[in-house]
């Protein structure tokens, strides 16, 4: 939490992640077109933003593109402040699988955040592949089902908030799948990519979000509830306690 309030102390990091919310995967030159200073200088805030973990790098090429990582942030505000309510709606199914499989390798995400958390990888993967597990940290659904590869995320009234069918699989350290919204206004069908990184007693874990058809906005829409869904995830791997970051607690409660 130190860090974190450092990092946001200093104006010109300020201004580094207020570009990176106008639009998130900028290069070095491109925030350094924000600043009245020297590479070295934005390269050296930089530096204390990642530190702090509020942003994130994914090298594409001979480029380093950066991404706010709101999930610090949302830690914070969650520890003060009562989640906020969403209300989904059922919307078509749509299967992506052939549509999405085969996409450019060189395709920078529209969205990327990290987290770390202290369990082991074998915990890790199965908290992310066993449909069942879905219960213990969702901060919406209630339950999973599967039908093959494809898994829906269901409402407790049974409603389908979300259905996703796995691409391609690296066992213990990466998963590709499709992201399949229900609900009104969650945007067209997108691909997502988990990235398992042992490092000592935690694991690494990356979310990189691709082919979304509205800007991220950070605290908003689908950066809050990648926020909310890592909170619950990180919690029940490392309390063992079902943690829900979300309406559906709220509901329940």
């Amino acid at each position: 939490m130190d860090a974190l309030f450092k990092a946001l102390s200093d104006p010109a990091r300020r201004t580094l992640l207020d570009s990176l919310r106008t639009r998130d995967g900028q290069s070095l030159q491109q925030l350094q077109a924000h600043l009245d200073m020297t590479r070295f200088g934005v390269m050296k805030h930089l530096g204390v933003l990642e530190t702090a973990g509020l942003i994130t790098t994914k090298k594409v090429g001979r480029f380093k593109h950066h991404y706010l990582n709101a999930l610090p942030l949302q830690q914070a505000i969650d520890r003060w402040i009562e989640p906020l309510l969403v209300k989904p709606a059922a919307r078509a199914v749509l299967d992506l699988k052939s549509q999405l499989e085969g996409k450019d390798p060189m395709q920078k995400p529209d969205f990327v955040m990290q987290t770390y958390i202290k369990t082991s990888q074998d915990r890790l993967w199965d908290a992310l592949s066993d449909e069942k597990n879905v219960a213990h940290y969702h901060f919406m659904a209630s339950h999973a089902t599967r039908d093959g590869a494809r898994t829906t995320l269901l409402l407790p009234d049974d409603t389908p908030l979300m259905s996703q069918s796995v691409l391609k699989t690296d066992p213990k350290s990466r998963i590709e799948s499709t992201f399949e919204p229900h609900w009104e206004g969650g945007g067209a069908p997108s691909r997502v990519i988990y990235l398992l990184e042992p490092e000592g007693d935690f694991i690494k874990l990356t979310v990189e979000h691709y082919d979304l058809t509205f800007p991220v906005v950070a605290g908003e829409g689908v950066a809050d509830g990648w926020a909310r869904w890592a909170a619950g995830l990180k919690t029940w791997l490392e309390t063992g306690q079902d943690a829900h970051f979300g309406s559906r607690g709220a509901a329940e409660a």
